[in-house]
């Protein structure tokens, strides 16, 4: 650690290292290590080089997952699901929303109030409540 420091010294502090971008380059040299030494086996990490199915341990890299679709009787059940948990908690519901929007207005910590809201709203309920309040991002094309 003190070499370390000794070399970011010689290269006039912190600032100087990063005008050089010494401490990028110092990531992306331990990255390239980390990621050979787990390719070549020397470090075993389990489930990634190590222990793998018969199947996978001729392969080179770990497979991915294969996406799954939910049924449409799911989707159904969670909508409805949803629609349910509104109704239930829909006085509430809507106080905490306000909070929420006057706390995010006045350019407060919404931490604690997004807190209490999740109890009683759903995401997109709490989505378009801050939506109203500071817009949404749309990325230019």
């Amino acid at each position: 650690v003190y070499r370390e420091f000794e070399r970011i010294s010689e290269r006039g502090g912190v600032l100087g290292a990063m005008d050089s971008m010494y401490q990028r380059g110092k990531i992306q040299e331990e990255s390239l290590y980390y990621e050979a030494k787990k390719h070549d086996g020397s470090l075993p990490i389990v489930g990634v080089n190590t222990f793998l199915s018969e199947s996978q341990a001729g392969e080179a890299s770990v497979a991915e997952d294969a996406l799954i679709r939910s049924t449409d009787e799911e989707k159904e059940h969670q909508v409805e699901s949803t629609r349910r948990f509104r109704e239930r908690r829909q006085k509430a519901g809507e106080q905490a929303l306000a909070d929420l929007r006057e706390t995010a207005a006045a350019g407060g910590n919404v931490f604690a109030s997004l807190m209490e809201t999740v109890k009683t709203c759903s995401l997109g309920q709490i989505s378009h409540a801050l939506y109203e309040v500071g817009g949404q991002y749309r990325r230019n094309m």
